[in-house]
Order: C-alpha cells, then structure tokens, then sequence
C-alpha cells in the first residue's frame, strides 16, 4: 500500500462503512461492557507483542452478540504496527477487515442457534457450530484480503483468494479451538480470569515462534551482506547469486529432500561465489587473458569462501558446497581434485546449478544460450563434469516449473573481449 490506487481506496473505504454498519445495533442490545473492554483490552495488547491474536477475537464471537464481538477488534486493530505506508490507511483497513470478519462469524453462530452449547460445554456439538463460525471467520478474512491485494496489486483475485485461504485455514482452526476453550471456561464457575489459562500456552508458544523468526531474519541478514558485498565487488556476478540459489532450491526439491535441506542448499547457492570478496578486484575485472598465476590465484576463491562461513554454524553443509563446488566427477576439478562420491552432494547440485545460470545468463561480453540448449549440454557433461543425478533432477524441475534467465550485465553495452576468468568457471568446458 505504498502507493494504494484509487481502486483500493474506495475498496478500504466500502469495508470501513461496512464495519461501522456492523456495529449500529450496539445501542439496542444489551452489550456486557466489561467483556468487551477487557476481550478488547486482551486482543490490543496481544497484536502488539505478536500480531493476529485471533483467539480472543474468536473468543468474543462465542460470547458476545455479533456487533459488541466486532468492535472488540477494533481498539487492538488500530493501535496494533501497521507494517508499511500509508500507516492510518492500513490501521483502518485492518480494524475494518476484522471487525467484519468477527461480526460475519458471530452471525453464523448465532443463527446456528446453539449459543447455550458454550455455557453447558455440550460437546461435540460445540465444536460444530464452532467450527462452522471459524471457517466463516476464515472465508471473510481472507476474502477481503485478496480483494485488496488484487485491487492494489492487480494479482488475480480467484488464485491469490485461494492460495490465502489455503494457507490460513490451519492456524485459524487451532485459533478458533483456544478460542472456544476461552470461552467455556469463561462461561464455567471459575469466571474470565480462569480463561486466561488458555492464553498462557499459546503466548510462550507465539514468543519461541517470534525468536525463530528474528533468528532466521538475522540469518537472512547475514547472507544478504555477504552477497551484496560480492556483487558490488565484481559486477559479473550480479544476481548471479540469487539465481543459483533458486536452481539449487529447485534441484533439491525435484530430488525429495527435507525442507530444512532444501533451505541449506539455496544457502549454499547463493553463497557460492563468496569467496571472490577474498580475489584481487583487478583480476576480476581483467578484460584480457589470465597468466597462469592470475588463474591459480582465482581459483582459490572457494578456500577463501570456506574460510569465511566455515564459522556460521546454521549454514550445515552449505559449507562443503561452498569449499567443493568446482570439483568435477572425473576429478580435474578445483581446489582438490574430489571424484565421484568424495564429491559432498550439496556441492554436486550446486555445480549443476552455477554452471545452468552462467550458460542460461546475457552478459555484457556473451549472449546466453537458450535453455534447452543449456540442459543439452550439461546432459553431455554428466557423469564427466556433472552428477547425472542432480542433471537429471534440473532437467525436470525446468520441464516443469520453467526457468526465466535475466540479464546480470548491460546487455546493450557494446561486447568486450570475454575475459577469461569472467566466464563462469563451473560452465561445461
């Protein structure tokens, strides 16, 4: 929403009227205030620790008639970090968007007409209608969330509504159980503070899920760095390292590894060049022939790179990757000379990857080949240059998901003599 269009605009406005409509019968029900204040209280202060405390809210739609359950959303909504520009404009459609989505889910549950299940714990048929108001919770939510960003960012509305909704029915669910035990015990002879239990699992739980996160954003972080430091330092290279992450994602999933495998080696990918920081920059920008000293002294980058994250514990085996992706299967490769199974596996489909990005690439000095001519010739190259395995693997994810190669130099410049070392050096020869 950095730059809403109009057409989102009036959308967030229509969702706004829409909410305050929700709320007009507040004047003639017979609102219990303190639950209110106190739910609102709840949900404000757990959208300022950890965002999206959606048990409370699903809590009120249990307890509370549908227009007081939608404005306990509204106090937490716009006081909650809006995330982004313009800030007012999203505290309003986040207060809007799940005052409608409370009020949507109360309506279900009332017209359900089990509202004394809560109160005597009848279960299952609790878990029914309750289940029935969070998926209509869910459906809501998600539904004027892809309408915003199809609106906003002109992502087609069926596909992004579905992929949202996909992937938000699960957490939503287990919400909407703690949010049903909050209202159980609310409505038990133990009273609201008994309620509160069923926050407390789930608040150290939300906190040991922020620490992951602020963790692997340092981890992030800490790659970004590296990587940018490579590309300022030689231009060739540019997005270069992102690309072969993304190949090496692509090879590891084709071959069924863990997702926490998958995730090493896109590191290992998009690290695999760092040891140039540790290259003379002259010899990187050499527009003429390397002396054979100039060319031992390139290849020893991927030492240099190894010596760089060797202490970075959570980079596992994207190290080897890192020292071992230049060896070849028929052992001529670099620093060591490896064959075959000496070979670490990460190393064997970052070759793969590396060498697909630099034939598959547009440079300054060489224009890219076409894909399937890449994948032709890193077929021809397997099982002398290349892991027929990790070949095989990139042939059927490109097959599948498609691959687009992208410009990592000036593709108008006018071509200079290739430079020896700026020719990928993991290319078939």
């Amino acid at each position: 929403m950095e730059s809403t269009p109009l057409r989102a605009r009036v959308f967030i406005g229509t969702v706004a009227l829409g909410a305050l409509c929700c709320m007009h019968g507040l004047s003639s029900t017979h609102t219990p205030w303190w639950a209110v204040a106190l739910l609102a209280a709840l949900y404000a202060g757990g959208e300022r620790l950890s965002g999206s405390f959606y048990p409370v809210l699903l809590a009120g739609v249990f307890l509370l008639a549908p227009s007081a359950a939608a404005l306990v959303a509204v106090p937490g909504a716009l006081i909650a970090p809006a995330g982004g520009r313009p800030q007012p404009l999203r505290r309003v459609w986040r207060a809007s968007q799940s005052a409608l989505a409370v009020w949507s889910a109360a309506w279900v549950y009332r017209l359900l007409g089990e509202r004394d299940a809560v109160e005597a714990a009848d279960f299952p048929h609790a878990l029914v209608d309750a289940g029935a108001a969070v998926l209509a919770f869910c459906v809501v939510l998600t539904a004027l969330d892809g309408g915003i960003l199809a609106l906003a960012e002109r992502r087609p509305l069926r596909r992004t509504w579905r992929e949202l909704f996909l992937r938000s029915l699960a957490p939503i669910a287990v919400h909407g159980l703690a949010g049903l035990m909050m209202a159980v015990l609310w409505r038990s002879p133990y009273g609201p503070l008994s309620a509160l239990l069923v926050l407390l699992p789930m608040c150290v739980s939300w906190w040991a899920f922020a620490q992951y996160h602020r963790e692997h954003a340092a981890h992030q972080a800490t790659i970004r760095a590296l990587v940018q430091a490579v590309d300022i330092k030689d231009g060739y290279t540019r997005g270069h390292s992102e690309r072969v992450g993304r190949a090496t994602m692509m090879i590891a999933r084709e071959l069924g590894l863990a997702d926490e495998r998958v995730e090493v080696l896109r590191f290992a990918g998009i690290l695999h060049d760092v040891g140039k920081l540790g290259v003379p920059t002259r010899l990187l920008r050499k527009n003429g022939p390397l002396t054979p000293e100039e060319r031992r002294i390139i290849e020893l980058h991927p030492e240099y790179g190894h010596e760089m994250v060797r202490g970075i514990s959570f980079l596992g085996e994207a190290r080897a990757a890192v020292l071992h992706h230049h060896e070849r299967l028929d052992g001529t490769g670099y620093p060591y000379g490896l064959s075959g199974s000496q070979i670490p596996e990460s190393a064997r489909v970052v070759a793969v990857a590396d060498a697909f990005d630099a034939m598959t690439s547009t440079r300054s000095y060489s224009r890219a080949r076409p894909v399937p001519v890449a994948l032709r010739e890193l077929e021809k190259c397997a099982g002398s240059q290349f892991d027929p395995r990790m070949v095989g693997a990139l042939v059927r994810a490109v097959d599948q998901h498609g691959w687009h190669p992208a410009v990592t130099a000036d593709e108008t410049a006018v071509p200079a003599p290739r430079p020896q070392n700026a020719g990928a050096p993991g290319a078939p020869r």
